[in-house]
């Protein structure tokens, strides 16, 4: 889990098939499309990328700097 001012960023975990991406919901909408054409499956929380998938990182980036800029007056962990 990666904060940027005691505000949640993004969160990366391990599961047996695949790696979970989790950037909240607004970043999953927000991306929607590019996780779709970069070969992701997702749900309304996380995205699926899968062992044997390429890792986009310039998606990752991409997620990564709006939530950053989404969040700037954030004053809570999750947004509300």
């Amino acid at each position: 889990m990666f904060t940027d001012y005691g505000t949640f960023i993004i969160g990366f975990s391990v599961a047996k098939h695949h790696l979970a991406v989790a950037p909240e919901r607004a970043g999953i909408n927000h991306f929607s499309d590019e996780i779709v054409q970069a070969g992701y499956d997702h749900t309304k929380q996380l995205v699926r990328i899968q062992w044997n998938s390429p890792v986009d990182f310039s998606l990752l980036e991409k997620m990564i700097e709006f939530n950053i800029l989404d969040k700037t007056d954030c004053s809570t962990f999750w947004r509300k």
